[in-house]
């Protein structure tokens, strides 16, 4: 979607990941409240569950797996400041994660 103001053209993403992207941040926000102190934490969990890594590459096949959310679900597991929206921010960047790999497989 292309907005044109004389020389100046403003680009933006198509319309479904303009509003996933809002429900997103207003997600993240929501969560954020929920916690006494460290509030921005919750964008740092969520940030890292997004990573995509390939473990396994043999020619023309390469193995993707969501590296970020398993090294944020076993940190949330083994610690004991557990907070249930820090998981959900995790469950949350896995999702986009697997839309990540869904493109990665696809193109």
């Amino acid at each position: 979607m292309e907005f044109t103001f004389g020389d100046i053209t403003i680009a933006l993403p198509p319309l479904y990941i303009t509003i996933i992207t809002i429900i997103i941040i207003i997600l993240l926000v929501r969560w954020s409240k929920q916690l006494e102190t460290g509030r921005f934490t919750i964008i740092f969990y969520f940030l890292i569950s997004i990573y995509i890594a390939p473990i396994y590459i043999k020619d023309a096949f390469e193995l993707w797996v969501p590296l970020g959310f398993i090294v944020v679900f076993l940190y949330l597991f083994r610690n004991p400041n557990y907070h249930a929206s820090k998981m959900k921010a995790g469950i949350l960047g896995l999702c986009i994660a697997l839309y990540q790999l869904i493109l990665q497989y696809t193109s």
